[in-house]
C-alpha cells in the first residue's frame, strides 16, 4: 500500500509539473499569436495550431491528475441522501463505472484512433494526429491507474480530495 502511495505522489508530481509546463508554453505562444496577429498584421496558423493541441493535452492531464486527487465535481444529491455505508458503496461503483468507461473509450478507443490517425498529419505543423492523439490513451491509462487507487482508498478508509492535506 505504502508503494502505491509513493508511484500516485510521484505520478501526481510528474503530471502537476507537465501541467504547469504546458501552460506555461502557452502563454509564451499565446503572446506570441496576439503580437504576430495584431502588430504584425501576419498571423502564426503554427501557433495557433499549437495552443490547440497544447490546451487539449493540459486538459486531459489535468483532468486525470484531478481525478487522482478526488477533487473533481460529483452530484451529491444521491450520495448525500444515503448514510456512510451507501456513501461508500456509490463511490466505490462511481469509480468502477468510471475505470470501465476510461479503459474501454480513452484506452481502447483512443489507441485504435491513434493507430488509425498516424498516416494523417497536422496541417500547419506537419506532424501525424496520431501523436497529437497519444494523449487520449495516456490520460485514460492515467485515470485507470487512479481509479484502482481511489477504490483501494475507499475500501480502506483513507480520504483523499477536499479533505485530504497535501
Amino acid at each position: 500500500m505504502e508503494a502505491l502511495n509513493k508511484i500516485r505522489k510521484v505520478i501526481d508530481t510528474v503530471l502537476s509539473s507537465a501541467c504547469a509546463v504546458i501552460f506555461a508554453a502557452m502563454v509564451v505562444i499565446g503572446t506570441y499569436q496576439i503580437v504576430t496577429r495584431f502588430i504584425f498584421k501576419s498571423p502564426s496558423t503554427v501557433s495557433e495550431e499549437l495552443l490547440t493541441y497544447s490546451f487539449t493535452w493540459m486538459a486531459l492531464l489535468s483532468s486525470a491528475y484531478v481525478f487522482g486527487k478526488r477533487d473533481h465535481m460529483r452530484m451529491g444529491f444521491m450520495a448525500d441522501k444515503a448514510g456512510p455505508g451507501g456513501q461508500k458503496a456509490l463511490s466505490i461503483l462511481g469509480e468502477v463505472l468510471i475505470l470501465l468507461l476510461a479503459s474501454s473509450v480513452m484506452v481502447y478507443g483512443g489507441v485504435t484512433i491513434t493507430k488509425l490517425t498516424m498516416t494523417q498529419s497536422t496541417a500547419s505543423l506537419g506532424i501525424p494526429m496520431g501523436v497529437v492523439y497519444t494523449i487520449i490513451p495516456i490520460s485514460g491509462l492515467l485515470i485507470v491507474f487512479y481509479a484502482v487507487l481511489n477504490i483501494v482508498d475507499l475500501i480502506s478508509g483513507v480520504e483523499r480530495g477536499a479533505k485530504e492535506e497535501n
